[in-house]
């Protein structure tokens, strides 16, 4: 976001598909050039939420959540809007807790997360925690119901770690696994670098690149401020499926994704092309 006024003075499309935030809508008005890929940080809280409210009205989980998060910017907005949805939801959080960013050892927390008998627990965590997260939770036989952890978890790095473990594990995110658009995406990805793309960012990235490439098709010449309309306005084609942003706001996107057979598969919102069901009980950890 630093970069968007100097975008904004030059009448250049600004595309930002690792922007996550709940300001979207707000700062939309102020740059007309700019465009929100991932939506905003409430929408995620809200699908998940809404996500473990269905799984308890069909009684497949209770009301008790234990939630820790890193104590930085992205971790405590993540926190908030989880607190707030949660308490629209009706959910009881049994634990909410920070940890300081670079920790070595998050036992502790897990143990107290542990003797409180969540149905659900919630980690907002960078990779390395993730990992550490995932790590010590099989140490201490700590398995929920809901198992759900942050950025790292769609990453290619986790699957080639825990292999078939990590089934049933949930984050940001998902791509619908069946569609042949993301099945061709993640094979020429894979035979072009090696390995498979993440499940949430990477894909986003590439549709925003198609939208670009197609926007300035068919305005037929570099003419930026007619590059931006387009994209405003434009329907495209991708990797996604047809996108048409909302108020420069990629919306329809999978918020909740789910480790299943291999693929991390979009489980919410459920209204979208591809989504599957949520595995409730997550299965009990593999090494």
């Amino acid at each position: 976001m630093a970069v968007a006024p100097t975008f904004a003075k030059h009448d250049l499309p600004l595309l930002g598909s690792t922007f996550l935030t709940d300001r979207a809508p707000e700062l939309a008005k102020r740059w007309n050039n700019v465009f929100f890929m991932l939506g905003s940080g409430g929408e995620y809280a809200e699908a998940l939420l809404n996500l473990l409210d269905e799984q308890r009205k069909a009684g497949k989980i209770g009301d008790k959540i234990a939630m820790i998060f890193v104590a930085d910017a992205f971790g405590v907005d993540a926190a908030a809007a989880a607190r707030k949805a949660a308490a629209r939801h009706g959910f009881k959080l049994v634990l909410d807790k920070s940890y300081p960013i670079g920790s070595q050892d998050l036992s502790p927390l897990l143990n107290e997360a542990k003797a409180q008998a969540p149905d659900t627990f919630i980690a907002f965590s960078y990779p390395p925690d993730t990992v550490l997260v995932s790590d010590q939770a099989r140490v201490l036989s700590f398995n929920p119901k809901v198992f759900y952890t942050g950025v790292g978890t769609q990453f290619p790095f986790f699957k080639a770690k825990y292999g078939p473990g990590l089934e049933g594990q949930m984050s940001t995110g998902g791509v619908a696994g069946d569609s042949p658009l993301i099945k061709e995406y993640f094979a020429r990805h894979k035979a072009m670098t090696g390995k498979e793309p993440d499940s949430w960012g990477s894909p986003v990235t590439y549709a925003s690149l198609q939208i670009l490439q197609q926007a300035i098709e068919r305005v037929g010449k570099i003419d930026r401020k007619a590059i931006v309309q387009e994209i405003r306005t434009g329907t495209f084609d991708t990797v996604l499926g047809p996108i048409k942003l909302q108020d420069q706001v990629l919306k329809g996107i999978f918020q909740v994704g789910q480790w299943q057979n291999g693929v991390f598969q979009g489980v919410a919102p459920g209204n979208l092309k591809g989504v599957k069901p949520l595995i409730v009980p997550k299965p009990d950890w593999k090494n």
